[in-house]
């Protein structure tokens, strides 16, 4: 273990702890508390900020010392689950102080006892690694999670806990810190318990106990039969993605494109399964001289929205081989969308690149512009022929295309919104990032572009896209 890894070695960004203190250790902040929790606020406007800024400005808080003071123990944990801090209550619950804590693993710390039906420290990882994955709170049922004894080396103690995990996000919606939060319910437990192994004498145990507490102990009684069944709905929800991306793929053209050396393609499913599988793409070949590409979004989710997705994509791609014309492409998909269930207010663009012309020809029906990244760096936006989504309007108008010239060693990326919308941000801003990567990065081959683009735009470990992402990138 090197010094940096040793308890007590490390110091976590913005709080900084002292091996040598007492039992009391508190966990200390730099000088300037603002700054150190500066991170977690995020203004929704300049006035807002000035505002805040005022109301600390009177306002001197000590956040170091709010932490210390909470009645709840917590700890704080990294990332990678090394134990940055904790407050008094949890250096008091937990037997150790924070030279042994600071700086570990924690299933280090607390690992699972060596019995046969151990499961703590699984659970509990679950629960972390499932945090880290969506960035959003995660709340155990009641655990049975025993800890060694300190001092006694193999010998564990019987405890049980009720358990919150909470992110902390930085700016760009990554976890950077765990709020692991625990309240001790092994007396409530033991009480319940022991009035059920006596029969009779029920009503006369618990009434040793407060009404509240007595109410406490029989709703984690049913905690612990609900978690069972919170476990099997989690495993069928992750089976029900597994098929929905599964046949998404299979839908999908193969990635691997030997014949277009000069193109790359991405798709990357939500994190939520409440947002996977509407996205697709298709390219194709019209000719010696002609290449269609086409990128589309069903508004649906899950396995419904897979289906849709393809009956849309394979319709799409015989318009426009029939037609060859984009407005004509989308224009029949869009009367063709009036047929199938779930299509209402899907999004598709369609590009045909002449190569003989150096000349790319696109319509979009209610679908984020493509970009047009030029030789010489300058990124042009393709919003000239915009019309609305596909069943959303009067579909026996015509739609409209548009026309623009490229030099050779341009480059044509088309995308859907996964890439660039954010819960918490205008549409505008992810597409002013899209375009400052592609105009950073535009000198790389297709498939290293196609990476960094989806590096500046879902950067790791961030919790995932919210929505399904597909991403078509072309070397002109």
């Amino acid at each position: 273990m090197s010094d940096s890894d040793a308890p007590g070695g490390r110091e976590s960004p913005g709080i900084r702890t002292d091996p040598d203190a007492d039992a009391d250790a508190e966990v200390q902040t730099d000088a300037d508390p603002d700054r150190e929790f500066a991170h977690t606020r995020s203004p929704s406007s300049t006035a807002e900020a000035e505002a805040e800024a005022e109301a600390e400005a009177e306002i001197d808080i000590d956040f170091a010392k709010v932490f210390q003071a909470l009645p709840s123990p917590v700890m704080l944990l990294a990332p990678d689950l090394t134990i940055l801090g904790a407050n008094r209550a949890y250096v008091q619950i937990s037997g150790r102080g924070l030279d042994e804590l600071v700086g570990r693993f924690i299933f280090d710390v607390f690992p699972d006892s060596p019995t046969e039906e151990a499961s703590g420290a699984r659970t509990l990882r679950t629960s972390l690694e499932r945090l880290l994955a969506t960035g959003e709170r995660d709340t155990m049922a009641l655990q049975k999670y025993d800890v060694e004894v300190p001092d006694r080396p193999g010998v564990f103690e019987e405890r049980y806990w009720s358990t919150v995990n909470i992110p902390v996000l930085d700016a760009d919606g990554r976890v950077s810190l765990i709020a692991h939060r625990v309240e001790e319910v092994t007396a409530l437990v033991r009480a319940r318990e022991a009035a059920d192994r006596t029969p009779g004498t029920q009503h006369a145990s618990l009434t040793t106990l407060s009404h509240e507490d007595a109410m406490t102990a029989d709703l984690l009684t049913r905690s612990q039969e609900l978690q069972e069944l919170n476990e099997e709905l989690r495993k069928a929800h992750a089976r029900t993605h597994e098929v929905a991306v599964t046949l998404q793929r299979a839908m999908l053209p193969g990635t691997a494109l030997p014949r277009h050396d000069f193109a790359a393609v991405r798709y990357q499913p939500a994190a939520s399964f409440l947002n996977v599988c509407g996205d697709w793409y298709d390219l194709i070949d019209l000719d010696e001289d002609r290449l269609a590409a086409a990128v589309g979004d069903v508004v649906g989710h899950g396995l419904e929205a897979a289906g849709v997705m393809g009956q849309l994509r394979s319709a799409l791609s015989a318009a426009i081989r029939a037609t060859g014309r984009p407005a004509d492409a989308l224009t029949t998909l869009a009367q063709h969308a009036h047929t199938v269930e779930g299509a209402l207010a899907t999004t598709a663009v369609q590009a045909v690149i002449d190569r003989a012309a150096h000349t790319v020809t696109y319509s979009c029906a209610g679908h984020p512009p493509p970009l047009l990244a030029h030789p010489d760096g300058t990124v042009e936006l393709l919003d000239t022929a915009t019309d609305p989504p596909l069943a959303a309007s009067d579909d026996t108008i015509p739609r409209t295309q548009a026309t623009v010239s490229y030099t050779p060693g341009a480059t044509l990326v088309l995308y859907t919104d996964g890439l660039i919308e954010r819960r918490t941000e205008d549409i505008d801003q992810g597409l002013h990032r899209l375009t400052a990567s592609l105009k950073h990065h535009h000198t790389l081959p297709p498939e290293p572009l196609a990476d960094a683009i989806l590096t500046d735009l879902v950067p790791a470990p961030r919790r995932g896209p919210d929505d399904d992402t597909a991403l078509v990138v072309i070397r002109l």
